[in-house]
Parts: C-alpha cells; sequence; structure tokens
C-alpha cells in the first residue's frame, strides 16, 4: 500500500507519467476511475480519428470517378462507424494494461482524493474505501466538456464529445457550438456522412486561434462542402421542449436573432478542469479558476504533490500532458531537465483539410516586435498533392528578417500533422531559414511545401 510514485488519472499525462516513474526505478501505482487510457484514448483524441477516417474512406468513395475508378452507389453505416471507433478505442486501453503489467505498475480503480500526509483515499465501484500512501503524488485528473449556463448538456439533444462519437442514430440536422477543433472535426465528419450541418462560433471565424489565412481557407473549404458557418455570433438559447430543437443564435454587432431547427446541438466549447472533490482543499493546495497552480516542474505549492495536463495552465493536449508527465518524474528522480518550450508546442486539427502549426501566428508575430519575412507555398503547385487529389491548402512559413530564427509555421492541407514535427524539431535545433532551403527535401511529397515556402520568404521559391 506504499509506493515512490502515485498518479491520479490514467490519461496520457498519467499513465506516460507512470511508465516513466517505473523506467527510472520508482515502485508505482495509477489510480483511474473509469478506463485506462483516460479520456484521449477512450473518447477523446483516438477514437474520433477512427470516425474521421470513416468519413474520408466514404469520401473517397464518393469521388472514386476522380481516381479512374467506377464503383456502385456507398452508403454510410453508421452504426458500424461508431462500432469501430469504440472498437479501437478498446484496443488502446488495452494496450496500455499491457504496458502497465510490462512495467510492474499497479493499477488501482476507483475515484482517488487526496488527503493528508501524502496519502490517497481510493473509492471503489461498491462505495468501499482505502488508502494508499506514496512519497509523490501527481494529479492527473484531466478535463471534460466546458458548459455554458445557457447551454446545458442534457445527453439527449444537447450533448458534449463523448454523446457525440456514440450516437444511436445519425441526426439529420446538427447545430456545432464553438469552431475550435473539436467543433469542425465533428462537423467535417457529420457533413461528410450527410448530416446537415451548422457551426456556431463566437469569434472570428473557424479554428480563431489558428492564423487568420489558415482560418479563412478553412471557411471557404467548408462553405464549398455545404457546412453553414455563423461566426462572430452566440448562442442566446435553446428550446428542447419539441422533438428536436430550436437554437436561438444572436449577431455580436448588431443583436439580430435568427432561430435554426435540428436534431441535436453539439457543444464544443472547450474543456474544463477536473478538479472538483479530489481534495485540494483539504491539503490547501493552490489554484487559480480552477486550475492548480504548479511551477516549471510541475510542483504545487505542498510538497510531495505534483500536477500535469488538463488541470493546469496551458494547453489541453494529449501530448503536452505526455511532455509534462515525462520531466515532471525525471526531476523527482533528479535528472537535471530544462522547462517546456510552450511556444514551440505544435497543435494539429483533424479535420479535413487537416491543420496544424506551431509558433507565432503572423499578427503575434508582429505584435512581439518582430520584423518579419513570410512565405506561402500553395498544395495547388505541389506535384505530389494534385497526384493525391488534394490540392486545397497551403504551408505557411515566418521567419525573423534580422537572424533568420524560425518564429511560426502554419499549414492546412492533406496529411499536414505529419509534417509539422520538422518545424517542431527546426524550431528546437534554432535551424535559420536559409538552412531549410539548403535542406534538400524528397521529390515528390507533401513536405516538400515546407521547404518551397521558405523559399518564398527569401524571394528564392522556384515552382509559383
Amino acid at each position: 500500500m506504499n509506493f515512490d510514485v502515485i498518479v491520479i488519472g490514467s490519461g496520457p499525462g498519467g499513465y506516460v507519467a507512470a511508465i516513466r516513474a517505473s523506467q527510472l526505478g520508482m515502485k508505482v501505482a495509477v489510480v483511474e476511475r473509469e478506463a485506462l487510457g483516460g479520456i484521449c484514448l477512450n473518447w477523446g483524441c483516438i477514437p474520433t480519428k477512427a470516425l474521421l477516417k470513416s468519413a474520408q474512406v466514404f469520401e473517397y468513395i464518393n469521388h472514386a470517378e476522380d481516381y479512374g475508378i467506377k464503383v456502385g452507389k456507398a452508403e454510410a453505416d453508421f452504426s458500424g462507424m461508431i462500432k469501430r471507433s469504440r472498437n479501437v478505442a478498446a484496443g488502446m486501453s488495452k494496450g496500455i494494461k499491457y504496458l502497465f503489467g510490462k512495467n510492474s505498475i499497479t493499477e488501482i480503480m476507483g475515484t482517488g482524493k487526496l488527503l493528508r500526509g501524502k496519502k490517497v483515499e481510493v473509492t471503489d465501484a461498491e462505495g468501499k474505501k482505502s488508502t494508499y500512501s506514496a512519497e509523490h503524488i501527481i494529479i492527473a485528473t484531466g478535463g471534460r466538456a466546458r458548459q455554458l449556463p445557457n447551454l446545458p448538456i442534457d445527453g439527449e439533444k444537447v450533448i458534449g464529445y463523448r454523446k457525440a462519437m456514440s450516437l444511436e442514430k445519425q441526426p439529420k440536422k446538427m447545430v456545432v457550438v464553438g469552431a475550435g477543433a473539436i467543433g469542425v472535426e465533428f462537423a467535417y465528419f457529420y457533413n461528410a456522412i450527410g448530416t446537415e450541418v451548422t457551426i456556431v462560433e463566437y469569434a472570428h471565424g473557424l479554428v480563431p486561434r489558428e492564423d487568420k489565412d489558415i482560418s479563412k481557407a478553412l471557411g471557404r473549404i467548408y462553405k464549398k462542402a455545404g457546412i453553414k458557418v455563423m461566426a462572430e455570433s452566440a448562442v442566446a438559447s435553446v428550446d428542447t421542449s419539441g422533438k428536436g430543437c430550436k437554437v436561438t443564435v444572436k449577431a455580436n454587432k448588431d443583436g439580430k436573432e435568427s432561430v435554426i431547427e435540428c436534431d441535436v446541438v453539439l457543444s464544443a466549447i472547450g474543456v474544463s478542469p477536473n478538479t472538483e472533490n479530489i481534495g485540494l482543499e483539504t491539503l490547501g493546495i493552490n489554484t487559480n479558476r480552477g486550475l492548480i497552480e504548479v511551477d516549471d516542474f510541475y510542483r504545487t505549492n505542498v510538497p510531495g504533490i505534483y500536477a500535469i495536463g488538463d488541470v493546469v495552465a496551458g494547453p489541453a493536449l494529449a501530448h503536452v500532458a505526455s511532455a509534462e508527465g515525462i520531466l515532471c518524474v525525471e526531476k523527482i528522480a533528479g535528472h537535471h531537465v530544462e522547462p517546456i518550450d510552450y511556444n514551440n508546442i505544435p497543435g494539429c486539427t483533424y479535420c479535413s483539410p487537416e491543420i496544424a502549426s506551431v509558433g507565432y501566428t503572423e499578427s503575434e508575430a508582429k505584435e512581439a516586435g518582430y520584423e518579419i519575412k513570410v512565405g506561402k507555398f500553395p498544395f495547388s503547385a505541389s506535384g505530389k498533392a494534385s497526384a493525391a487529389g488534394a490540392k486545397d491548402g497551403f504551408v505557411k512559413v515566418i521567419y525573423d528578417a534580422k537572424y533568420g530564427e524560425w518564429l511560426g509555421a502554419h499549414m492546412i492541407g492533406y496529411n499536414v500533422t505529419e509534417m509539422i514535427a520538422e518545424v517542431v524539431a527546426a524550431r528546437k535545433l534554432e535551424t535559420t531559414g536559409h538552412e531549410i532551403i539548403k535542406t534538400i527535401h524528397p521529390h515528390p511529397t507533401m513536405s516538400e511545401a515546407v521547404m518551397e515556402a521558405t523559399a518564398a520568404a527569401y524571394d528564392e521559391v522556384i515552382h509559383i
């Protein structure tokens, strides 16, 4: 019942931290109340990508003639897509169980709560309580769908992302509230298989945290695909008293209201941290707006208690939580570690076309006082993109004009989430624009666009 490290939560932050701690010779336990792998593996990152792949395959079949192939009319099997997604998630969760066994990590199923004296009380499904102790306790309890006061999630007509990937019946009409990554991904999936989709976004357009050129490009592509986008608007109310939903949308500028009728409303307005009822107040752990305050090595103000992932400030991304977990336990083990550079965290959105970005947007770079060089290369000029039938999108790069520092990169197009790591690694190594231009990229590939965009920034581009 005594451990070196207890991790509360087995998501991509928690399970990675546990495995790394075990590799470093620590005796480790993980407390999990639902399923190994947390939201990411069971209800987030992985199963959503399975759904998106099904939608992509469906679109391929419907456009088979574009590739010189004749096939019969395709029909979307909604329940089959949902079943495949759930099976993929189940397989990944089993993989975490295997890794725990391989690394001699103790699984403790139940809800964890911090007690004084570096103890964790775990309540199992039957209500039985057990107490465990550890020299180091890592809080990795993750997050959940955020709710607006005027848009409460009832799980039937107003749903969150979990229900959106396990509906029993495909809706004919759907309103998606929020145009961040979750919103645009589900909008793509449901639109691709035949649901009439409307997106309502309070900010200026789709994926509002991305570079403005990316936002505009995705807006044009979604409009062409038949998705209605109501930007700079807010949901005033949702009437669920009838068979379906009546969504009242209010324009930010003039207050004009319109009503949309639909079968279901998906609330996709972000994530709230799971920090309630886990004993933070009992120990006097400092929080700020629900997030746990930590230092650069994820130590709270209470010695021996740490926090990582969606419960601390920073991007609510799986790969960020994993990196934080590794850094946290390596610091515990006495390793010399450097704080994470949060300006070099890649962000990926798996709509179609995909979006990937890292570093400053163009406007952010200007606001930071940089004199910049900007280059863009459209995939319409890429041989590989033309051959793949995926000419939508571009790569945009931003460099410091004085020293050649790579300030940011923003991509929209086929498979760009697989391309962004080149930029992240190059920025980590402080690579300059001229070095990227002189780095030979293979032809024909989509990744050539990174080199070509850089060449465009320095007026050396060949193919446009």
